[in-house]
């Protein structure tokens, strides 16, 4: 006989506590396994001396010391004549922890667990239990699903529609039949009526911090018209330049569409939804962020999603949803596409919250000193300090009265729809007058 991860050897009694730290790092690791008191570490037997309470004082050090509570058990027995104690134990309830510490079993020795592995050992446990995508949505209805929608679906999934509840449950969308979580968020008529956070949330910053909002906007809905506005919106605000294929001119948006389409898709995927937060899309001059509440799944750790390309899925049923109308792959390659097509990319997570960085694509910029001079003219004259976007708006006008919107934005890096809202501004408060029509007008700054 040898020790391995699920036997363990003690030569004497005196190794009692020793031995009730093995006993828990082997059920945290195997869930069952054997302890000899009696035995040295290379097999060779010694055997011990053996009171009338020797068995009972085990077990009670063995009742005290270890949580959650284990009935092995415990016998006295002659190995190559000689008196031994062996004690058999199981157990499913982990993690179990020795002395209020939890530890598990790495070839024939007892290492201490991380607070990452031993929520790990918690999450793996109770995984069933807290998938919410399996989840019975307890208050939900048939009449409450969206026909049109679940019609869209099952085309793209190459399906045939009978009805809605037959076709819900042949997706495995119903259980003793009430309907999934999963049913409402895909294809409810409103599913923000049972989930709040049913929602995204996007804006657009003037500046790389949060000091200046220049858009701010909400959308409620299922997760398919969600991820469709996420879309929409980094459109909208981020610069689009052009290439020629042939004779065809094709759009080329700053930031791959592929890269933060799957970014988009894997923050709704993977999100936890027990958190009330939703999905944020926070759009600054020098990046996008698209923020996911929930950490990521089962221990995970960025470098092993970066580089093994390993995906643990925290909704399974919304994966295979997605899945079957080639939103995402079941090999888990999103990371690698994102990687693939923008390099830069960066991955973290803060407070819980899972969060994808894209780098915004360098701008053409005038000088920073003349834009605070001009800013803090204009201030003086109105007795207030202009923030620094309007005075580089301000200087551009001035440098060249003819500047156009589109021009504004690239030089500003402001969006076209912030470009109007300052312009908007600037000429309700008389700072600046629009001369002539759109096309062939210029402007004209009236604060000298």
């Amino acid at each position: 006989m040898k020790e391995s991860e699920t036997i363990e050897f003690k030569e004497s009694l005196t190794q009692l506590k020793k031995g009730i730290i093995s006993i828990v790092s082997i059920l945290n690791k195997h869930k069952r396994g054997k302890l000899i008191f009696g035995m040295k570490d290379e097999g060779i037997v010694k055997g011990i001396s053996m009171g009338k309470n020797t068995l009972r004082d085990i077990s009670k050090a063995i009742s005290d010391h270890i949580e959650p509570k284990i009935y092995p058990l415990i016998k006295e027995e002659k190995i190559e004549g000689k008196k031994c104690v062996i004690i058999r134990f199981k157990g499913k309830n982990i993690p179990y922890f020795a002395y209020g510490r939890a530890y598990i079993r790495t070839a024939d020795e007892n290492r201490l667990l991380s607070s990452k592995e031993l929520e790990r050992l918690i999450l793996k446990k109770n995984r069933d239990k807290i998938n919410w995508d399996k989840e019975v949505c307890k208050e939900a209805k048939i009449s409450d699903i969206s026909v049109k929608k679940l019609k869209w679906f099952l085309k793209g999934a190459d399906k045939e529609y009978y009805s809605v509840e037959n076709s819900l449950d042949k997706l495995g969308l119903i259980k003793n039949g009430k309907l999934l979580n999963t049913a409402m968020i895909l294809f409810g008529k409103k599913p923000q009526q049972f989930f709040p956070n049913a929602k995204l949330r996007c804006a657009v910053f003037a500046t790389a911090r949060t000091s200046l909002i220049v858009d701010r906007q909400e959308f409620e809905g299922d997760l398919f018209h969600l991820i469709e506005k996420a879309e929409e919106y980094i459109l909208k605000n981020i610069h689009i330049g052009m290439r020629l294929e042939g004779m065809r001119r094709v759009d080329v948006p700053e930031i791959n569409k592929e890269a933060f389409r799957e970014a988009v898709i894997n923050a709704f995927c993977h999100r936890n939804y027990y958190l009330y937060d939703s999905v944020n899309i926070a759009i600054f001059k020098n990046r996008i962020e698209i923020r996911s509440p929930g950490s990521l799944y089962e221990g995970l750790t960025i470098e092993q999603i970066k580089r093994e390309m390993i995906s643990k899925r925290r909704n399974e049923i919304i994966a295979n949803m997605f899945h079957e109308v080639h939103f995402v792959e079941k090999w888990g390659r999103g990371i690698d596409l994102i990687l693939s097509k923008e390099p830069d990319t960066n991955f973290k997570e803060v407070a819980d919250i899972f969060i994808t960085t894209f780098k915004r694509k360098k701008i053409e910029n005038i000088d920073e000193k003349k834009i605070e001079t001009v800013g803090k003219t204009v201030g003086k004259t109105v007795g207030k300090t202009v923030g620094k976007t309007v005075g580089k708006i301000l200087a551009l006008i001035n440098e060249n009265s003819k500047i156009t919107r589109e021009e504004l934005s690239i030089k500003t890096r402001l969006t076209i729809r912030g470009i109007e809202w300052n312009l908007k501004k600037l000429k309700k408060e008389g700072k600046i007058k629009r001369i002539g029509p759109a096309k062939g007008g210029h402007w004209e700054v009236k604060i000298k």
